[in-house]
């Protein structure tokens, strides 16, 4: 009888700690559902790339249901595969969270060569994840 009641004990114990697991992950992913963004810059316009600033400026619009920040640390951002860290996100309308429907600028800084050379730009944001590709 106690053996009985002791691994009734662990499986309780372990049942809830599941349970409690599934319900992080389906918030997770319940998250990544609602969250989707449109790249909308134009490819073709000589305004992607400063190359006296050194600056790849995109103009990204929040096309899911979720409202997103724009602290720095939220987009993943790959430029021609390599990961990028300095870059900043500004709302075009103003401060705050990064509504459904509303854009934001991010300006990378990225040495990048130019003179009819290809690029890409790889943004993830909750999973959600978009390539831009341009030409300098």
């Amino acid at each position: 009888m106690m053996i009985a009641a002791s691994v009734a004990g662990v499986f309780t114990s372990s049942i809830g700690q599941l349970s409690g697991a599934l319900s992080e992950q389906g918030l997770d992913v319940s998250s990544d559902v609602r969250t989707d963004v449109e790249i909308i810059s134009d490819s073709g316009s000589d305004a992607i790339y400063d190359s006296t600033n050194e600056t790849i400026t995109l103009y990204v619009k929040n096309t899911g249901t979720e409202r997103l920040v724009t602290d720095p640390g939220v987009l993943d951002i790959l430029v021609n595969g390599q990961f990028a860290t300095d870059y900043t996100v500004t709302r075009v309308d103003g401060d705050g969270a990064w509504q459904p429907g509303t854009a934001v600028r991010v300006d990378i800084q990225r040495s990048l060569d130019t003179g009819g050379v290809d690029h890409r730009v790889q943004l993830t944001v909750n999973g959600d994840e978009e390539v831009f590709k341009f030409r300098t």
